[in-house]
């Protein structure tokens, strides 16, 4: 398929959903009320309570007639179970699975895909970091284990998440769609002055080149005043790290919101522990979130917001599908802006003293999983 690089569009309304008790009952509220068509693309679904909710509604918009196309990840779809896929398929909805797993391919089983999207009657779109377990929202009332954010479209823009999601469930018809391809990757469109409803898709493809990794690399070297960066998984490229210490150095507030105890892959926490203090002597303020699960991926770099699926860490970034929203919107920035201010309250800071300070049996892990980390990129580095 042909590349595209996605324009700056205006005209969009954007709205930030945090947790799953905000944006889970307005997904499946928007559901309930498709007219023409339902598409989703996730990584995580698991079976559950929150599962049974999504594909109630996704059964009976079937029902009515309505055109419903589930694209999931092979991996991370395991364990929705045999039941609900069943009952998605006798109600009529078309579900494919990404780059079923298979002993045959060997290390291609790595390539999966990470996007979080809804799309319902090519007029509203939903992105963001949100699988579809109990650990993002749980029906009845109570607060999600774990945090994070999808922001709701309608505009312009949706046209190009439909586009996205169109070129990924054809590709998924063919064997080899998950096969890596690289294209050189054309030019990022200029970045124009904020204006409100302006924003673009950004994504990452595996056949296909890393727009949203350029774009990341390209706001943070031209940030002059804040550069906020939440991620649960802290595995960056050199290229992001040098970005993030030479803005600090010239004297940007640069912060990151990373996970703390509260994690579901402590290794990787602590592999990435091995970057605090070449960033703390940089400037780099890092804060950990202590009330839960810190899942969510969202950039602000001065007025330039990116949120979604992508990590930005070096896994990710080798073998995933992934898209986020990039915009340019006062109003998102200001909300994306104000969710930070509220969760840096909420974390503990890291600072050098604390670094040193840390007991025998931290460094320890901090050691052992940074060093296997290091094997594993350097491994898959020889193997591109």
């Amino acid at each position: 398929m042909p590349q595209t690089v996605f324009p700056w569009r205006g005209g969009n309304r954007f709205q930030l959903l945090i947790d799953g008790e905000q944006f889970f009952p307005r997904l499946l509220a928007a559901i309930d009320a498709a007219r023409s068509q339902v598409e989703l693309e996730l990584y995580l679904v698991e079976a559950g309570a929150c599962a049974e909710r999504l594909v109630d509604c996704l059964c009976h918009a079937a029902s009515r007639g309505v055109p419903v196309r589930c694209l999931f990840d092979a991996f991370g779809a395991q364990r929705l179970g045999a039941r609900l896929s069943a009952r998605l398929r006798q109600a009529g909805v078309q579900l494919r699975l990404y780059n079923p797993i298979s002993w045959r391919r060997g290390v291609r089983n790595l390539y999966r895909d990470h996007r979080k999207l809804l799309l319902v009657d090519q007029q509203l779109a939903w992105v963001g970091g949100a699988g579809v377990t109990d650990d993002f929202w749980l029906p009845e009332p109570s607060l999600s284990h774990w945090h994070e954010l999808m922001v709701e479209m309608a505009g312009p823009v949706v046209a190009d998440w439909q586009i996205l999601f169109e070129r990924e469930w054809e590709a998924c018809v063919d064997d080899c769609a998950w096969r890596p391809y690289i294209h050189p990757l054309a030019h990022l469109p200029a970045r124009p002055l904020p204006g409100d409803g302006l924003g673009r898709v950004a994504y990452a493809d595996a056949r296909q080149h890393r727009d949203i990794l350029h774009s990341l690399l390209r706001n943070l070297g031209h940030a002059r005043g804040r550069i906020w960066l939440a991620t649960p998984y802290f595995l960056p490229s050199w290229r992001v790290r040098k970005a993030l210490r030479k803005a600090a150095q010239r004297g940007v507030d640069v912060r990151l919101m990373l996970s703390g105890r509260l994690t579901d892959h402590g290794p990787v926490r602590f592999a990435g522990h091995r970057y605090y203090p070449k960033l703390l002597r940089s400037g780099v303020r890092i804060f950990e979130y202590q009330p839960r699960f810190l899942h969510q991926k969202a950039v602000l770099v001065d007025d330039w917001v990116s949120i979604g699926s992508c990590n930005f860490d070096h896994w990710t970034l080798r073998f995933n599908l992934e898209a986020n929203l990039e915009a340019l919107d006062p109003a998102l920035t200001a909300a994306l802006a104000a969710s930070f201010e509220s969760d840096f309250v909420l974390s503990r800071e890291i600072t050098l003293d604390d670094w040193f300070a840390r007991p025998l049996g931290m460094r320890i892990s901090q050691r052992l999983w940074g060093w296997l980390d290091r094997l594993v990129v350097n491994l898959m580095d020889r193997w591109r």
